[in-house]
């Protein structure tokens, strides 16, 4: 019986923590775990018997952290295959009856991906191919990408491991106490696009204990029609006697994790802490029969942050990332002018826009080249999902799969060829598609036309496995001045496929007027007729008043606005822009309750690095001093993005891209005034500790400190005690900084803080790491933990403030 078969009926219990019982067995800090496939097989052998014995369907193998990143191809080789034979070999020897199962087990790479770091998405794609194909020519039974705190990283990922081979992928993330991923993904976001993609089962893992999972997973299971995995700690981490335990027992555990698979969760099992008899707790605390799966009917398109749903209120999807019709836009895309290009998603977003329409199609450019761009540059800068809007099959397939979530298509049509490039094309990478009420023989004049080609369409994509939730029909709106019937039939036509299909509708609104005078009158009347014949979604232009202020009275008048608290928002920032002479322009989502008050700082806010430091040559060239530009301009606009972040209304990739923006107005500086920019505040060291490869959090920690001025020496990952201790006495440096991913490398972190206790104790340390917590972080002897990268810079510029 294949697993998917297993699935459908039964509830499946997975494993549990694999490097809590490798240190129990003698792992020491800075040893990598899988290289005890090799060196102590036995050892792995038992753990994996221990799960299975104790009931567990599925094991992973002791692949964590296999990839080429840490081991030579070789050396990669014979680990996976030495993994998956030890696997195999505690199959065979169990005792325990029930179906079992071998999963590949795929963890985070440990580097940030280009433009906020080093390794680009294609570069990962590649890394993960290469475990992954080991791993399926050993015989595995499935693919297990687990811990992945990055949407992007999930993304590159899955689609190696789709493009690899054909087994059943399951996939689950590490969430925060916030409910979001490290990178500012929500669950529902997740959700979308890892459905959109084909994972076979998807949820949660690490990070935390069963009952501050609970809101998550039930997140997922609100928005999921696959099965939901759940996979926590054994709560939270503490040192006794100094040994590192968890603070749930197996029973307390069991049954909080038995009350998700109730819900409806179907896949469980745990992470750290947890062992063989925290899952035989689990198998005998579990419901006896799943709850039924039943599929969700949202539509969902997705950013890197956050999911819209279609349906509650009309999508405004923002038209003005197009050319047609555009001489300045059209002068961007020729002059490669790509800051022009995200002024204007920027100006779109701040106008309350939920999507933004990415068109960049002129004849004289390479379209594929520049479409790839350009969603990759507005998906870090904003967190707004995007419709990618081509003809270009190859266009089109560029920019989806570098899309960080599940983009909107436009468009497929009722053309067979239309249909048969760009179905494929959704199928592998997601999206909801807009699909074109036309086909072979035109536009039909009447609504009737329409809906059959609808019908006709929808029985296409069911062919190739898309559902109808994922299609949006554009009943098309033609211009009134050519046929004085065009804007009722359009009407009829979207309530018809409403009606009769339970589908959604999209619109470019201002066809309609094409030819007219005054052409926003007749745009504004027939966006309200629409809104009120069902429409879902419109393409429009945000910066007409008329436009705006019909939707929002819509929506008011439709109780789709509680307390009419949006209108009135709205119509306060008409009063606002008739009033105001010099208006300041807000950090969306409200980031912070102050405004930025020039151009300079709005360009770091917004993660304008170009902008950025042209605005800074600018204001050296009037004569305006350096000093005056890194403290009035610079460290207000970093400190706006700090405190959005510290409140979570700005997530990581904004605090990133903003760190770069600045960095950008410092090397103007630099280079106009033709000395270094010297640090004025304290050296700092920073390194991951030793057997430890994951350094995203620390880079960012070194980002943000050297903007905010400190003298930061960065070691680097892996970095033996000594190497640490010896840098923080030569420096005789203040502050040192250690980050750790793994549980396995937290000892070494311990070392590390008593190594210099002894050596330098004038240096306070600070902590951080996803398996870190205040009490784990106060018995190991550390001065500070620090949740994220902002604590960090306030922690030190506490201390330097004291020297």
């Amino acid at each position: 019986m294949s697993i998917k078969q297993y699935l459908a009926d039964h509830i499946l219990f997975l494993d549990g923590g694999m490097g809590t019982l490798l240190q129990a067995n003698g792992l020491q800090a800075g040893e990598l775990p899988e290289t005890w496939n090799i060196s102590h097989p036995g050892v792995v052998v038992d753990i994996h018997r221990a799960y299975f014995d104790a009931g567990s369907h599925v094991v992973n193998t002791n692949t964590f952290g296999a990839n080429i990143l840490k081991f030579s191809e070789n050396v990669l080789e014979n680990i996976v295959s030495a993994a998956v034979e030890n696997a195999k070999i505690a199959r065979n020897n169990s005792c325990g009856s029930q179906e079992k199962f071998i999963a590949l087990d795929i963890g985070p790479t440990g580097r940030m991906f280009a433009p906020l770091g080093d390794l680009d998405f294609e570069d990962a794609v590649r890394i993960f191919k290469k475990t992954i194909s080991v791993g399926v020519r050993c015989g595995v039974d499935l693919i297990f990408i687990e811990t992945m705190s990055d949407s992007y990283e999930t993304k590159a990922a899955l689609l190696a491991a789709k493009e690899t081979c054909d087994l059943p992928v399951f996939v689950s993330n590490a969430y925060g106490e916030d409910g979001k991923l490290m990178t500012g993904a929500s669950p529902a976001a997740m959700v979308a696009m890892l459905e959109g993609m084909g994972a076979d089962a998807i949820g949660v893992n690490c990070s935390l204990g069963p009952k501050a999972l609970s809101g998550i997973v039930a997140e997922y299971l609100h928005y999921a029609s696959v099965p939901v995995l759940v996979k926590p700690n054994a709560g939270l981490p503490k040192i006794v006697d100094k040994k590192t335990v968890y603070d749930l027992t197996e029973e307390e555990f069991a049954q909080d994790v038995a009350k998700m698979l109730s819900d409806g969760a179907r896949i469980a099992g745990g992470c750290c802490g947890t062992t063989p008899a925290y899952i035989a707790a689990l198998c005998t605390a579990a419901p006896k029969k799943p709850t039924e799966i039943v599929p969700k009917d949202h539509v969902l398109i997705s950013s890197y942050t956050h999911a819209v749903l279609f349906g509650e209120r009309p999508i405004l999807i923002g038209e003005r990332i197009n050319p047609t019709g555009k001489k300045r836009f059209k002068e961007a895309l020729r002059d490669g002018d790509r800051d022009y290009i995200l002024g204007e998603g920027i100006a779109q977003q701040e106008k309350g826009v939920d999507v933004l329409d990415v068109n960049v199609g002129l004849p004289e450019i390479d379209e594929a080249a520049v479409l790839c761009d350009t969603v990759c540059a507005l998906q870090v800068i904003i967190d707004l999902p995007l419709q990618i809007d081509t003809t270009d099959a190859a266009a089109m397939e560029r920019a989806l799969r570098r899309y960080n979530g599940k983009a909107m298509i436009n468009s497929v049509n009722g053309k067979r060829e239309s249909m048969d490039t760009v179905f494929p094309l959704a199928k592998k990478y997601g999206g909801v598609i807009v699909a074109l009420t036309l086909d072979e023989d035109g536009i039909p004049e009447t609504a009737e036309g329409r809906f059959l080609i609808a019908e006709k369409i929808l029985r296409e994509a069911a062919l190739y496995g898309i559902d109808k939730k994922d299609i949006i029909f554009d009943p098309l709106a033609l211009t009134v001045s050519a046929d004085n019937r065009a804007g009722k039939e359009t009407l009829r036509a979207i309530s018809m496929i409403r009606e009769r299909l339970k589908c959604h509708t999209s619109l470019g609104v201002s066809n309609v007027s094409f030819g007219l005078p005054r052409r926003e009158i007749v745009n504004t009347a027939f966006f309200t007729l629409a809104m009120g014949a069902g429409l879902s979604a419109a393409i429009m232009n945000p910066y007409s008043e008329e436009m705006m202020g019909a939707y929002h009275a819509f929506c008011a008048l439709h109780g789709m606005d509680d307390n009419c608290m949006d209108y009135i928002a709205y119509a306060q920032t008409l009063g606002e822009r008739a009033t105001t002479v010099s208006p300041t322009v807000s950090v969306r989502g409200g980031a912070s309750s102050e405004n930025t008050s020039s151009d300079l700082q709005r360009a770091i806010v917004k993660g304008l690095q170009d902008q950025a430091a042209q605005l800074t040559e600018k204001l050296l060239d009037g004569q305006t001093e350096a000093l005056h530009i890194v403290q009035n301009e610079i460290i207000p606009a970093l400190n706006i993005v700090g405190v959005g972040f510290e409140k979570k209304t700005m997530y990581l990739p904004q605090l990133l891209m903003s760190a770069e923006a600045a960095k950008a107005a410092f090397d103007t500086i630099k280079s106009k005034i033709a000395k270094d920019r010297t640090a004025d505040k304290c050296a700092f060291v920073i390194a991951t500790v030793h057997g430890d490869i994951h350094d995203i959090g620390k880079n960012i920690v070194k980002l943000l400190l050297e903007n905010y001025g400190f003298d930061v020496t960065d070691l680097g990952k892996d970095v033996p005690a000594e190497e640490i201790v010896a840098t923080v006495k030569r420096l005789h440096a203040p502050l040192c900084g250690l980050s750790a991913l793994m549980t396995t490398t937290v000892p070494a972190m311990e070392q590390t803080i008593k190594l210099l206790r002894e050596q330098a104790p004038y240096c306070k340390v600070v902590v951080g790491g996803a398996v870190l917590t205040q009490e784990y972080a106060d018995a190991i002897g550390a001065d500070k933990y620090a949740k994220d990268a902002m604590e960090t810079v306030r922690y030190a510029e506490e201390i330097d403030r004291l020297l």
